[in-house]
């Protein structure tokens, strides 16, 4: 029958037979649940009184079942000590251990990655201490496809004062990340009817591929250095995804005057602009372009992630809608898993609100800002090398030289060296005689890992 040890140190589900004996029973669950596992060698077990109350057997009973596994080499009894589990006999085939990890790199130059070592520990201890303070039993029940309120009055306070997003809170949807943002609102295009998509090329594969998922035919917008080539969008162009403040991955902005004619196409043909402002923040020679969306806020659907600024671990991203757009796309999100962890869009609403994100963001933009600075410096006194884009966001593009090494050849030898970096051509929609070159993030490492990231990246180049 099955027991629960509920009144003892741990709670442990055992079915054990009584049909050949109480004792007999009791010994053969032990011996299961040792054997399984589920009683790791060094656990205390309950003492022979307080498992007999539970289970509703004699204390004899109990004890004579102790002695025996005692006996068996499955548990040890010292006085004042209790009964511990030994841990599996000779005889018992341990189960196999589970399967290498993969290996992580010693120097993590990928883009797209911040500090995770920077993160503002104490300021988010000192939020959520706020939060659990004042919060409301309502507050650990379910929550809001939408998000809640309280960030999304936070962030449409911070994006309009920071980057000129227009808005209102009921126009912010909060998602698990900018990946499932990005799938549900592609889903949603599909649904409604939404023609061809223009992509950037270069740009983001894997979130080209969400797109292509969701049963779109994408459409390669050219990238050159003034940004994408809003001029090649058509009438039958029913949506565009780029990411105007610094282009991914060629890092340059969209061009002033490409960003007026892109909005003219917009309101021209109804079309729609997803705007992945991925890195809008960190922007080091001057103040960061302001957001596409504040020219135009009824056709562009704006997209923002704390993953660049917190950590990838958060899973908080946010979109700002054009208002017929907030319904099916709250609609997609309950279906897709109800709505986003509560507790974190409450801190990460104090750390807003409060200013501290504000603190975080400055030194991060500092920090970063110095990084590349060495690494530019590095790749100047490096012949053959090339580093392209504005100063900005959280990787540079460096170019090789065609009497050079090749991209391939670069990738392997660094990774040999346990340097990671990310290629240039697998970006294109046609890497076929496309150029080469390497993508160098310059956030991820750690501040005192970072000299000898790029000592290593340096011997491998």
């Amino acid at each position: 029958m099955p027991e629960n040890w509920s009144g003892s140190r741990l709670d442990l589900h055992i079915d054990f037979d009584a049909a050949g004996g109480r004792r007999n029973g009791l010994e053969s669950a032990l011996r299961a649940a040792i054997r399984q596992g589920r009683l790791p060698a060094g656990t205390l077990l309950p003492s022979t009184r307080g498992l007999a109350r539970e289970l509703g057997l004699s204390r004899g009973t109990v004890s004579a079942a102790y002695d025996q596994l005692v006996e068996e080499g499955h548990l040890t009894t010292r006085p004042g000590s209790g009964t511990h589990v030994a841990g599996i006999p000779q005889h018992v085939t341990a189960p196999a251990p589970p399967a290498p990890a993969p290996t992580t790199p010693r120097h993590d130059l990928r883009p797209g990655l911040p500090d995770v070592s920077a993160f503002p520990t104490r300021a988010w201890l000192a939020s959520t201490r706020r939060v659990l303070n004042r919060a409301r039993p309502e507050v650990f029940g379910a929550g809001d496809p939408q998000g809640r309120i309280e960030l999304r009055h936070a962030l449409a306070d911070y994006l309009g004062r920071t980057r000129g997003v227009i808005t209102t809170p009921d126009r912010i949807v909060i998602t698990s990340g900018y990946y499932q943002g990005l799938g549900l609102l592609s889903g949603v295009l599909a649904a409604g009817g939404t023609g061809t998509v223009a992509v950037e090329d270069p740009g983001h594969k894997s979130f080209r591929d969400v797109v292509q998922r969701a049963g779109f035919t994408t459409v390669a917008l050219p990238v050159d250095a003034h940004g994408a080539r809003v001029e090649a969008l058509t009438q039958r162009t029913g949506a565009v995804f780029l990411t105007p403040s610094h282009q991914y991955p060629t890092g340059v902005p969209l061009h002033p005057g490409r960003r007026q004619a892109l909005c003219v196409w917009a309101r021209s043909t109804s079309g729609l602009i997803v705007e992945d402002d991925y890195d809008g923040e960190y922007r080091y020679d001057r103040l960061p372009v302001g957001a596409l969306q504040g020219i135009a806020p009824d056709h562009v659907v704006y997209c923002g992630t704390a993953s660049k600024t917190l950590g990838p671990a958060l899973r908080l991203a946010w979109m700002v809608l054009p208002p017929h757009l907030v319904p099916p796309l709250v609609r997609a999100k309950q279906e897709a898993d109800l709505y986003t962890e509560t507790l974190s869009q409450l801190v990460l609403a104090d750390l807003i609100t409060t200013h501290a994100y504000d603190r975080h963001i400055r030194a991060a933009r500092l920090r970063y800002r110095r990084r590349r600075e060495l690494l530019v410096n590095r790749l100047a006194a490096t012949p053959g090398l090339t580093a392209h884009g504005v100063p900005a966001g959280l990787h540079a593009l460096v170019t090789l030289s065609s009497d050079g090494p090749t991209e391939h050849h670069v990738l392997t030898r660094c990774a040999r060296h346990g340097v990671a970096l990310r290629g240039l051509t697998d970006l294109h929609h046609d890497p076929a005689d496309r150029p080469q070159g390497l993508l160098i993030g310059f956030a991820a490492p750690s501040e005192h890992g970072y000299p000898a990231a790029l000592d290593a990246l340096f011997t491998c180049l």
